[in-house]
């Protein structure tokens, strides 16, 4: 593996690191509003989450590349800051892949909001723990099963992202080209023993995700 494909796949490892750590900040309480919530924008939010599963990347890509974009309204407001520019870079590259990998967290984190049910923070409540403690003391505990799944699937979707991505970010090396753009890379210069290293490891990759979910559904019903 010659050092452009190690800088491919370190920038890929710190983009899901960083994605992974913001979804968890941004979704866990979107889940627990979506799961407690009766309000009529439920099913209006709990779409527009969604919405990344059905939605294919290049035209999630291309309505964040306007919406960075110089012209865009991100774009104008980090132009009045002086700072710059999201599209080509990889702020920009985290941006857009927490937007298209957070339906992955978001769903396991409600589902197992849900199954908590509403007898342990009643009685959480009946001890007079105000609503952040029956949060953080009951809730997040209880919860932690799907937390730990919506962190892997978020991870691993971050990992395998590659149209969102090359429209974002192009394929900047050292920069912006993380590893499923560096696969197509190789493919596309004919260097395909190059390609067969890095796609064997995201299939060696995929099958460990894969592996450790389905085993974590045998210790917990929330998964």
């Amino acid at each position: 593996m010659d050092a452009s494909s190690l800088a491919a796949v370190w920038l890929t490892i710190k983009l899901a690191a960083l994605v992974t750590a913001l979804l968890l900040l941004v979704g866990t309480p979107i889940a627990w509003w979506l799961a407690r919530t009766r309000s009529i924008l439920k099913g209006p939010l709990g779409a527009l989450v969604t919405l990344p599963l059905v939605l294919p990347p290049t035209v999630l890509g291309f309505y964040l590349l306007l919406f960075m974009g110089p012209h865009g309204p991100a774009g104008r407001l980090m132009d009045s800051l002086g700072l710059a520019r999201l599209p080509f870079s990889f702020a920009g590259l985290v941006v857009a892949s927490v937007f298209y990998s957070l339906p992955f967290v978001v769903q396991p984190i409600q589902n197992a909001f849900e199954a908590i049910g509403k007898r342990p923070l009643e009685a959480a409540a009946s001890l007079r723990a105000s609503p952040w403690d029956s949060f953080f003391t009951v809730a997040l505990p209880l919860a932690r099963p799907g937390i730990l799944t919506a962190a892997i699937l978020g991870f691993a979707h971050t990992v395998g992202e590659f149209g969102v991505v090359l429209m974002i970010g192009g394929n900047i090396p050292g920069k912006t080209q993380v590893l499923s753009v560096k696969i197509f890379d190789y493919v596309e210069t004919m260097e395909y023993a190059q390609a067969h290293w890095l796609a064997g490891g995201m299939v060696c990759f995929s099958f460990l995700v894969l592996l450790c979910l389905y085993g974590g559904r045998k210790k917990s019903p929330w998964i």
